[in-house]
């Protein structure tokens, strides 16, 4: 994202997910009225989606920008217990930082080829 301001949110299985400074997503607390939403009409949604200003439809530009994040598929994994200590001591979502390191050292070594 080019704006410092803004929050990068990623969609993975119909939950919402902010990335953080590091690299890693957090859940997001959703505020949807999902039982609301389901008795709506597609052009109420339509309408109420354009009444608001945070849920404007997305520009080209911003599609462009758009990134498909990987499908999560879980494994059992031994970690050496100093790791994974340190990774739980900087609280929830130690889970998601430990993919956002392995997550980097895949990227840098594809790009080193």
């Amino acid at each position: 994202m080019s704006d410092p301001e803004m929050t990068e949110a990623v969609l993975i299985d119909g939950n919402l997910y902010v990335k953080q400074p590091d690299g890693s997503l957090r859940p997001s607390a959703g505020k949807t009225d999902f039982a609301k939403l389901a008795a709506m009409s597609e052009e109420e949604i339509e309408a109420a989606a354009l009444n608001d200003p945070d849920a404007l439809p997305m520009t080209d530009e911003q599609w462009a920008e758009a990134m498909k994040v990987p499908r999560k598929r879980y494994i059992h994994l031994g970690v050496d217990d100093d790791v994974l200590s340190w990774f739980k001591s900087h609280g929830r979502g130690y889970q998601t930082r430990i993919n956002a390191v392995l997550r980097r050292y895949v990227e840098t070594h594809r790009k080193a080829g």
